[in-house]
């Protein structure tokens, strides 16, 4: 029987510390700009929202950000995570290409999440932040916050979006069991969140919504601190953990990736993965393909415009130069909640422009089928947001089958779908459905823009 290869670093070769990519790309990111003055931010400007140690680490020029030891320890729960080969999907595809997938699973909450969590609990905490508000989608970023902040004994707050409040009551329990307090998005309990019921009582909520309702709790109360799980430089900076451990396992398997591919929502798990390899590439020690995937039915990078944009419905953040679809923007609600976001992030933005990678979007009906298609080859069930990476890492695979290419391929795994088997039993049965974005939505939403 064909075996899966695992790739495992020892305790003691955990990176110790974060990666920033923008001193390494040809010219830095566009500033985000206070929507009043139209100026650049400063660090006044993020004070309500965000501790000073996470302020300084988003406008950083530092190459390296080192890791405190209070996070490591707690990483250590579950880093290194594992490098695996997939022999055995290899083999049902037939194809000569080489998978290999870092697998982010094994985390408590069971994804990527709780990299950034972690630390931006310790970073609050540290400054006396007593409670933590923030938005989720499918659950996984509410769940390692709530996580983190039991870690470190803040209160969270969490509004998850109704969707996928609704369809993932797991990971409501989950978060609840962490000690968190749970609201579906739009609530009644914010004016941004009052002002949407209003005009569509049966809103299905967006991230765009939950965000604009956990930062005006945040700005209103003492003593609290918002926490973003994606699309901004701090966000990326603790995702590059992934990366670095990449690296190393490469070098213990003895290869080096041809075509590097991730799914992308707000951009964590592709930053995450992709930065490290993006500094070797640029260095001009490797020279892999990077390709971001997102869901078909919110295309943020495929069909959004590049624009400054708020990065919530009520347009209480900064302006954002990003890829959007419009602050307004709410999409059907795919089961990849995760991925349910109007804009990317504005350095995953800034890399696409500049051509440093590229970017496709996937209907949901193909994601499920290579999700289906990975669990049955390799024995987990992947996550609904990676399975749109792994149906593109099976379009290269069989591509590769075609040419006769050896092709080395990477993809991040970034969680597991043990709390998500709803949406596979909505694929089995055959009740899923691809939603189409029609361009007239897409131009009234950017219609919009600020």
């Amino acid at each position: 029987m064909v075996e899966r290869t695992k790739y495992i670093l020892d305790e003691a070769d955990m990176p110790t510390r974060w990666y920033n990519v923008i001193p390494d790309l040809p010219e830095p990111p566009p500033p985000p700009l206070h929507p009043g003055t139209r100026e650049p931010v400063g660090p006044d400007d993020l004070a309500p929202l965000f501790p000073q140690a996470l302020i300084a680490q988003e406008v950083t020029t530092d190459r390296y950000v080192d890791i405190p030891e209070e996070v490591l320890e707690v990483y250590r729960l579950w880093r290194p995570s594992p490098l695996f080969r997939a022999r055995r999907l290899e083999k049902a595809l037939g194809t000569p290409a080489r998978i290999y997938y870092k697998y982010e699973g094994v985390s408590p909450v069971g994804s990527h999440k709780p990299n950034t969590a972690v630390p931006q609990a310790f970073y609050n905490a540290a400054e006396g932040v007593t409670r933590l508000t923030t938005e989720t989608g499918a659950g996984q970023w509410g769940s390692a916050l709530a996580f983190a902040c039991a870690t470190f004994g803040l209160e969270c707050e969490v509004w998850q979006v109704r969707a996928s409040y609704d369809q993932k009551p797991y990971r409501k329990l989950m978060m609840e069991t962490f000690g968190a307090t749970v609201h579906p998005s739009p609530s009644e309990l914010t004016e941004s969140g009052r002002a949407i019921l209003a005009a569509d009582p049966e809103s299905t909520g967006s991230l765009g919504i939950a965000i604009s309702e956990a930062v005006e709790q945040a700005a209103q109360a003492e003593n609290t601190r918002y926490a973003l799980g994606s699309v901004l430089n701090h966000v990326l900076l603790h995702q590059t953990i992934i990366g670095e451990e990449a690296l190393k396992q490469f070098e213990l398997a003895g290869d080096t990736p041809d075509v590097l591919i991730g799914c992308t929502g707000g951009g964590s798990n592709f930053g995450g993965l992709a930065f490290p390899f993006l500094r070797e590439k640029l260095a001009g020690r490797m020279d892999p393909v990077i390709r971001a995937v997102e869901p078909a039915a919110c295309p943020s990078l495929t069909r959004g415009t590049y624009a400054y944009d708020f990065g919530d419905t009520a347009g209480l953040t900064p302006l954002l130069k990003m890829h959007t679809l419009g602050h307004a923007f709410i999409p059907d609600p795919i089961h990849a909640g995760g991925l349910r976001y109007h804009g990317m992030s504005p350095l995953i933005s800034h890399i696409y422009e500049l051509g440093l990678i590229d970017a496709i979007a996937i209907g949901q009906e193909d994601c499920f089928a290579a999700g289906v298609r990975f669990a049955r080859a390799e024995g987990i069930i992947p996550a609904p947001e990676p399975t749109h990476a792994l149906a593109a890492c099976i379009q290269e695979a069989l591509r590769c089958k075609e040419t006769g290419e050896e092709k080395v391929i990477l993809t991040a795994l970034c969680g597991h779908a043990h709390l998500d088997l709803p949406a596979y039993g909505a694929y089995l049965a055959g009740d899923m459905v691809d939603n189409a974005l029609p361009d007239s939505a897409l131009e009234k939403s950017l219609a919009g823009l600020p």
